[in-house]
């Protein structure tokens, strides 16, 4: 959800996001963060939801990014994607904005997934993740980047 506006991070992202395409397909979709300045939370969260839902294709595997979800290992996370992988699923990771996912994202996701015990921000969150994705292509074609 949104740009990422710090150029080192936007940097750091965009090289595990070249990293982990040598093992995944890739695909990066930033969708445009609603203004909130006279709208509620819950209208914001509906917004970029509708927005997230427009791109991310009905037949993926929808995991919502969520501190609320399943904390994974590195390894158990490689595993799952792997194995989601092999049996011919696209899995489509979604992050939302400042206030969070709406509730129609989190309904449609199959999976939530923590990142973090903590609030983060988008761009941090995005960074984790793409790291993730690096590494667990590494640790799938047994490389040395996982220690």
């Amino acid at each position: 959800m949104g740009k990422v506006r710090n150029a080192a991070i936007s940097a750091a992202i965009q090289d595990y996001e070249q990293r982990a395409a040598h093992y995944w397909p890739l695909e990066v979709h930033e969708v445009r963060e609603e203004p909130s300045k006279s709208l509620s939370a819950d209208l914001v969260r509906d917004k970029e939801g509708t927005r997230l839902s427009d791109v991310v294709p009905a037949s993926a595997h929808l995991v919502a990014c969520d501190p609320g979800g399943v904390s994974k290992t590195s390894e158990e996370f490689s595993a799952w994607l792997q194995g989601e992988r092999e049996k011919g699923h696209d899995v489509a990771f979604v992050i939302g904005g400042a206030f969070g996912l709406s509730p129609a994202i989190r309904k449609r996701a199959r999976t939530r997934l923590s990142l973090a015990p903590w609030t983060l921000p988008h761009e941090l969150a995005r960074l984790v993740l793409a790291e993730q994705l690096y590494r667990a292509g590494s640790i799938v074609k047994r490389e040395p980047y996982h220690k």
